[in-house]
């Protein structure tokens, strides 16, 4: 048995720690959303509370951690004692401010070994968010990821839906430096467009119905909460750990 079979959880047991992550997820964004799958900002003044202390962990949730060598979508080493697992969308402009205000902070306990982060999308408005996501894992396949991620969420802003087409995608490619010609074939690829669409459904199929959503140390956190909020619960959970 190898050591990442070893590591896979017992078939009969996920449809069920699934079920139970979807509950303890949508108790957390049923007040906050309503209708149509939104994005989801902070918690406004009345609920301010909601968020004012750190979330319990849920044993459960850390099953979402893949610390895979090979994930293009991650930062920071697979043995470092957190991970926090990012639900987003490349439309979504709560995703896009916190990722120009907050993450750069984050990345601190990155790059000091405390962290590491997982990057999913969940694609909630259609093809474009879809083209985005699959743009950004085949520019991580040539070592770029992060740069092109942080370039479709340039100064904390989305791209207009008519900057998301194809073209326009491998135009930003080009303008990264990339092999616009091997970009072009993987984000077209079957496989990555099945692994999109399946990383895609794990957030649904937890109850993640707004984005951004995070599970930082097995602990759910919805909307995008401010920088001092994250640091809290990070140096929280580390304090936990000595």
């Amino acid at each position: 048995m190898t050591e990442k079979q070893a590591q896979r959880p017992t078939n009969w047991l996920v449809p069920a720690a699934l079920l139970l992550i979807a509950a303890l997820l949508a108790v957390l964004v049923i007040f906050q959303l309503r209708g149509d799958p939104q994005p989801v900002a902070e918690a406004p003044p009345g609920e301010a509370a909601e968020f004012g202390g750190i979330p319990e962990r849920v044993p459960e949730l850390a099953q979402l951690e893949r610390r895979d060598e090979a994930d293009v979508q991650s930062a920071g080493s697979v043995h470092a004692p957190l991970t926090m697992v990012v639900y987003s969308d490349y439309q979504c402009p709560f995703c896009a401010r916190w990722n120009q205000e907050t993450l750069p902070a984050i990345m601190d306990y990155v790059d000091d070994g405390s962290l590491r982060i997982e990057w999913r999308d969940i694609n909630m408005y259609g093809e474009p968010s879809e083209r985005a996501s699959l743009a950004a894992h085949a520019a991580g396949l040539q070592g770029k990821y992060w740069e092109y991620h942080n370039a479709l969420f340039a100064d904390g802003e989305t791209r207009d839906e008519g900057d998301l087409s194809a073209d326009a995608l491998v135009e930003l490619a080009a303008d990264l430096g990339l092999d616009t010609e091997r970009f072009a074939a993987d984000m077209e690829s079957e496989e990555l467009l099945e692994q999109n669409q399946q990383t895609a459904a794990e957030g649904r199929s937890i109850g993640v119905t707004g984005t951004p959503t995070f599970v930082l140390d097995a602990r759910p956190i919805v909307g995008a909460q401010p920088t001092e909020f994250f640091s809290r619960v990070i140096d929280t959970a580390l304090e936990e750990r000595q």
